[in-house]
């Protein structure tokens, strides 16, 4: 059985439709196509704002600041929303957005599963432990980001050190013990919302629902080259996330260690997507949505899948996040609207799909 025709058997198990004939050539359009789309999006979205400035002037803002002019010449006000608060949190919204949908397409791979996400090992538990933390003892957690980086990706270690046995670590018991750590990690953030005060419980569930309320240019210069240096990497391995997602006997078959390279992409799915939930908090649906969407619309090849879903990620992230700034005067956190945006599909995936995966 070749590689190609091996996954394209496990994609219909899993409920997918294959695409025969579907020529990389066409792939690469959809990918510019889809490329042409998030800068579009992230045009209009700059543009877009409670406070009414016209896109010539936008654009204008924009300019001079990449083509290195006279800042002097732009009035102060506008300078400041759409430098300083515009620019970089549609940044950080694609970049949050493609590294959820990156984790979210490896970890569906390894899992050979739609239906997971790249909060299924607990790092968002394990984050909101850290945050909640930092809120609550900011003497002793002195930054709330690094404080919930750090648990995060401790959580996913010990899901890791606990279901690994004998040398190997097989993926429905590493499944469970993500949902016991991340059980764990609940409870204790359940434990110091009952310990906080108002003003702390207030900021521990504005985190929880996540959002890019304080953006600024430092949060994108740690994010963006992490997201860039994980994808590469990351759609470098495409083709053999394509061999751990046939299973592990038929990866050794053709000559891959599945426990090498699901312990490398699984550490790098859950480093950037602890770093993005550390600097904006949860925002769920993402990362499983849209892997799911770019195989739809890809095929199961994952050397297609992993940018399409960086893509996808980044652009549905700006248009909730835009719309989280712009519906009402008071900023709606943007996990609200991406859980109630996510719902429908999720319903959609299961009516549809649901009888053949879980069948």
């Amino acid at each position: 059985m070749t590689e190609s025709t091996g996954f394209n058997h496990l994609l219909k198990k899993l409920g997918y439709e294959t695409v025969e004939g579907f020529g990389e050539e066409r792939k690469i359009l959809i990918l510019l196509s889809l490329a042409a789309i998030l800068f579009v999006t992230a045009s209009i979205a700059v543009v877009l704002g409670t406070y009414g400035i016209t896109a010539a002037d936008v654009y204008r803002t924009i300019f001079v600041h990449l083509t290195f002019g006279d800042v002097g010449s732009i009035p102060r006000l506008h300078n400041t929303i759409i430098w300083d608060i515009r620019v970089p949190r549609i940044i950080l919204a694609v970049s949050v957005g493609g590294a959820l949908a990156i984790a979210g397409a490896v970890f569906q791979g390894v899992f050979r599963n739609p239906l997971v996400e790249p909060y299924i090992l607990g790092v968002s538990s394990g984050a909101a432990f850290g945050a909640a933390l930092g809120i609550v003892f900011p003497a002793i957690f002195f930054s709330i980001q690094v404080s919930a980086f750090a648990f995060g990706a401790l959580a996913v270690t010990l899901a890791y050190v606990l279901a690994r046995s004998r040398g190997e670590t097989p993926i429905i018991t590493l499944i469970l013990a993500g949902v016991i750590i991340g059980s764990i990690f609940s409870a204790f953030v359940s434990l110091l919302k009952y310990m906080a005060d108002d003003t702390a419980l207030r900021e521990i569930v504005f985190w929880l629902m996540g959002g890019f309320y304080y953006t600024t240019w430092d949060d994108v210069r740690l994010l963006v080259p992490v997201v860039i240096l994980s994808f590469i990497i990351l759609w470098a391995l495409g083709w053999k996330l394509n061999v751990l997602s046939m299973g592990d006997d038929e990866a050794r078959a053709l000559g891959v260690s599945p426990e090498k390279y699901k312990f490398i992409v699984i550490a790098l799915a859950t480093g950037i997507t602890a770093f993005a939930v550390s600097l904006v908090g949860i925002i769920a649906w993402v990362g499983l949505m849209m892997p799911h969407a770019s195989r739809m619309l890809l095929g199961p090849d994952n050397r297609f899948v992993i940018p399409a879903s960086l893509m996808m990620g980044g652009c549905y992230l700006i248009v909730c996040d835009t719309l989280a700034r712009t519906l009402t005067t008071a900023e709606i956190p943007v996990g609200i609207l991406t859980s109630i945006l996510g719902a429908p599909y999720l319903c959609y995936l299961l009516r549809s799909k649901g009888r053949v995966i879980f069948g």
